[in-house]
C-alpha cells in the first residue's frame, strides 16, 4: 500500500512540474480591458509599397488617428537613446551594413527609413504622438545591454499617460518587468523553435513551448501564426491571454484576445467568436 502511494506520489508530482513551467502570470481586469479583442497595427499602419515606413512618425499618426492599437519595436542606440527600430542592423531598412546599436543618435537621424523624408523615431518622439490615443505593445529587442533597455523604457513609460503592454522575445526581459513593474501587462513571444535566430537549439525549443514561462510568469503569450504546440494551449487554459502575430486577414481575430495585424484595414475592435 506505502509503495503504491509512493508511485502516486511521485506521478502526482512529476504532472506538475510541467504545469508549474507553463503557469502564467495572473492577469487583472484593469490590466485585460484596454487590449481585449484590439487589433493592433504591426509597426504601425505602413504601407506596403513602403511609401509609409515601418516604425515611422507617420505610421505612428495613421494608427492612432483611425482608431487602431499600435505594437512598435525599441532598442538602445550607441549613446544609449531608447530608438525605435525592428532590425538589429540597419541594411533592410536604411541600407546601411551596421548594427543599430554601433551609431549615437544623431548618426542615425542622418539616415532615411525605406528612402523616405522619415527617420528613426525617439520612443520620446513615439510617446508624443500618440499622445494616450492608442493602446502600445511595445516590444523590447534583445541585445547588448538589455537591463539598460528595460530601466529606460519603463522610466519613458512611468511618465506616460496612456494604455501600454510590453512583450519580448527574451523571458528575461520580461522577467525584469515581472519583479520591477508588475502593473504593466506583460507578454512573452514566441514562434517555432526552427524560426529562432541567435539561440541555442535548447533555448529556441523552451520558448517556443513556453517551457520558461516559470521565469517570466507572462499574462500574455504572443506566438507567430500558424500551428502552436500543445503546451501553448495549456497556457492559455490556466489563464494566459491569446495574442497573434502577424495577421494579413480578419478570420485570423476568431478565438483570439488580440491580433497584431499589417497590409489591411480590420475593425477595431473585433468579435473572437465571429466566423
Amino acid at each position: 500500500m506505502k509503495k503504491k502511494l509512493h508511485y502516486a506520489g511521485a506521478a502526482v508530482l512529476l504532472a506538475s512540474v510541467p504545469l508549474f513551467m507553463l503557469a502564467p502570470g495572473r492577469v487583472t481586469k484593469r490590466q485585460r480591458a484596454p487590449f481585449q479583442n484590439v487589433n493592433f497595427a504591426h509597426r504601425g499602419l505602413h504601407s506596403r509599397d513602403k511609401s509609409v515606413p515601418e516604425n515611422s512618425l507617420e505610421a505612428f499618426e495613421l494608427a492612432s488617428r483611425a482608431g487602431y492599437g499600435i505594437e512598435l519595436d525599441v532598442q538602445l542606440s550607441k549613446d544609449g537613446q531608447v530608438v525605435v527600430f525592428h532590425d538589429d542592423d540597419l541594411k533592410r531598412v536604411c541600407g546601411v551594413d551596421c548594427r543599430v546599436d554601433e551609431k549615437t543618435y544623431a548618426e542615425l537621424t542622418e539616415l532615411r527609413l525605406c528612402g523616405t523624408e522619415y527617420t528613426i523615431p525617439l520612443f520620446t518622439e513615439v510617446l508624443a504622438t500618440v499622445r494616450g490615443r492608442s493602446p502600445l505593445i511595445v516590444e523590447l529587442k534583445r541585445g547588448r545591454r538589455n537591463i539598460e533597455l528595460c530601466e529606460k523604457t519603463y522610466a519613458l513609460l512611468a511618465e506616460y499617460r496612456g494604455d501600454v503592454c510590453i512583450e519580448s522575445f527574451d523571458p528575461f526581459i520580461v522577467a525584469w518587468f515581472r519583479f520591477h513593474a508588475p502593473e504593466l501587462l506583460r507578454g512573452q513571444l514566441a514562434m517555432p523553435a526552427e524560426r529562432y535566430e541567435n539561440f541555442k537549439k535548447p533555448l529556441a525549443f523552451a520558448l517556443s513551448h513556453g517551457l520558461m514561462n516559470f521565469v517570466c510568469r507572462p499574462q500574455f503569450m504572443a506566438y507567430r501564426i500558424g500551428r502552436r504546440p500543445l503546451t501553448m494551449h495549456i497556457a492559455e487554459k490556466l489563464g494566459a491571454m491569446k495574442v497573434a502575430w502577424t495577421s494579413h486577414e480578419p478570420k485570423n481575430e476568431r478565438g483570439k484576445d488580440a491580433v497584431i495585424f499589417e497590409f489591411y484595414k480590420p475593425s477595431v475592435k473585433f468579435d473572437p467568436k465571429r466566423k
